[in-house]
C-alpha cells in the first residue's frame, strides 16, 4: 500500500467527469488499498479517485456511525434514494483549511459495486449520508465549494 497525493482546489483533473469501471482486478484493488491508507492517513471521511488522480468512478470512506469505523469501498455508485435536506457544515481533503455550509440529506441509501463487481445497496446517517452525496458529487466534477451557502471558520482538533 502507498500514501497517494490527494489533488487541490485548482487542479484541473477535479473538474473532470469519471469513467465507470469495468474491470475488478489487481490494479483496482491496489487504488483501493492506496486510497483506503491516504484516507487514514488524511484524517478524512471520505476520498474518491479523482483526489488522487484517477478518474474512474471509485470512492472510499469511514462509516463513523459504526463501533468500530468501518471502511466502506464504492465501485460505480450512485445515490439512489435520500431525504429531506438540511443545513450542515463541509469540508474537502482537496479545499484544505475551507469550511462552508452546505444542503445535505441526513439519509440516503447508495447502490454500487464492492472490489470484486457485486452490487450491493447500503444506507448512511448523518455524516456518512452527507459523505455519500459528496464523494459521488467528486466522480461527476463537481467541488463541495459550488454548494457552499456560507463559508464559516472550524477549529482543528
Amino acid at each position: 500500500m502507498a500514501i497517494r497525493t490527494i489533488l487541490t482546489i485548482g487542479d484541473a483533473t477535479l473538474k473532470k467527469k469519471c469513467r465507470p469501471v469495468t474491470e475488478f482486478n489487481e490494479h483496482l484493488h491496489t487504488l483501493l488499498d492506496d486510497m483506503t491508507q491516504t484516507l487514514i492517513e488524511s484524517g478524512g471521511v471520505g476520498l474518491a479517485a479523482p483526489q488522487v488522480g484517477v478518474l474512474r468512478r471509485v470512492v472510499v470512506l469511514l462509516d463513523v456511525n459504526k463501533d468500530p469505523e468501518e471502511v466502506v469501498e464504492l465501485i460505480n455508485p450512485e445515490v439512489i434514494d435520500k431525504n429531506e435536506l438540511e443545513k450542515t457544515v463541509e469540508g474537502c481533503l482537496s479545499v484544505p483549511g475551507k469550511y462552508g455550509y452546505v444542503m445535505r440529506p441526513t439519509w440516503a441509501k447508495i447502490r454500487a459495486q464492492d472490489r470484486n463487481g457485486n452490487w450491493f445497496e447500503r444506507e448512511g446517517e448523518g455524516i456518512v449520508a452527507q459523505c455519500f452525496c459528496h464523494e459521488t458529487e467528486h466522480l461527476d466534477g463537481h467541488l463541495f465549494t459550488e454548494k457552499v451557502l456560507e463559508y464559516v471558520e472550524v477549529e482543528q482538533e
